[in-house]
């Protein structure tokens, strides 16, 4: 069957000596792998081009059913991110989302409100000047509200401990040993407050960064699935001063 789709790419990887394998979020129909012909020619460079980590391309998807691989043909660019792919600072923080996204983006039907929040993160993280080593920390807080781990910041108050299991803010500690309190409290009402156009005003350290990080990853590890194993980890910790 032949679809029409618009498409975030996620990871390309060799299938054979003829073809990739290229992952894919669509907004039509979710998460897909579709294959793709390799080579050293002139259109296999164009293809590669237009699959780099984040990439959003068109295409006309052929939708051959659950036990064959897609195919896309009448491939082209959704939107143009000259600063992503050429600033080494943003495509390692994107083969950071593009890792993220392939562990967390649950299988199953097309969610269009996550496509379009993946979107227009990755407009805003092509447009962003300044406030760019915050990026991700903002990517994972908000992301959580739409694979169902949002924290419910309608119970804060200052001073009260976050229970990580139940996400949400206590008077005092829980019986269980995963809970935040103090500066890490804290920092889960921080992250509530960022947006693509105030990212500029958190100024938090490399060790900051690597703090609050830690604890994101552990709450997605509680919640949802384990990201420590992440390649490209090690190497965003050491992009930001």
């Amino acid at each position: 069957m032949l679809t029409t789709i618009h498409a975030i790419c996620l990871r390309t990887v060799r299938y054979n000596d003829r073809n990739n394998i290229l992952a894919l979020y669509s907004r039509e129909r979710g998460r897909l792998s579709v294959m793709l012909p390799a080579g050293n020619g002139r259109e296999a460079a164009r293809r590669r081009a237009l699959t780099m980590p984040l990439s959003m391309i068109e295409g006309i998807a052929d939708l051959r059913g659950a036990r064959q691989l897609a195919t896309v043909r009448d491939m082209r660019s959704m939107t143009a991110l000259p600063a992503i792919h050429a600033d080494p600072v943003k495509m390692s923080m994107a083969m950071f989302l593009t890792e993220l996204l392939g562990v967390v983006v649950p299988e199953g039907e097309a969610d269009e409100a996550l496509f379009d929040f993946m979107a227009d993160s990755i407009t805003a993280l092509d447009a962003a000047v300044e406030g760019a080593a915050n990026f991700h920390l903002a990517f994972l807080y908000h992301l959580g509200r739409f694979i169902g781990i949002e924290p419910d910041m309608g119970t804060y108050r200052p001073g009260m401990v976050f229970d990580m299991l139940e996400g949400i803010f206590r008077p005092t500690p829980p019986l269980h040993r995963h809970f935040l309190m103090g500066d890490d409290a804290e920092a889960v009402r921080l992250l509530s407050r960022m947006r693509w156009d105030n990212l500029k005003a958190f100024r938090l350290s490399r060790n900051e960064r690597r703090r609050i990080l830690s604890v994101m990853l552990d709450y997605y590890g509680l919640h949802y699935a384990r990201l420590t194993g992440l390649r490209s980890m090690e190497i965003l910790g050491e992009l930001f001063d």
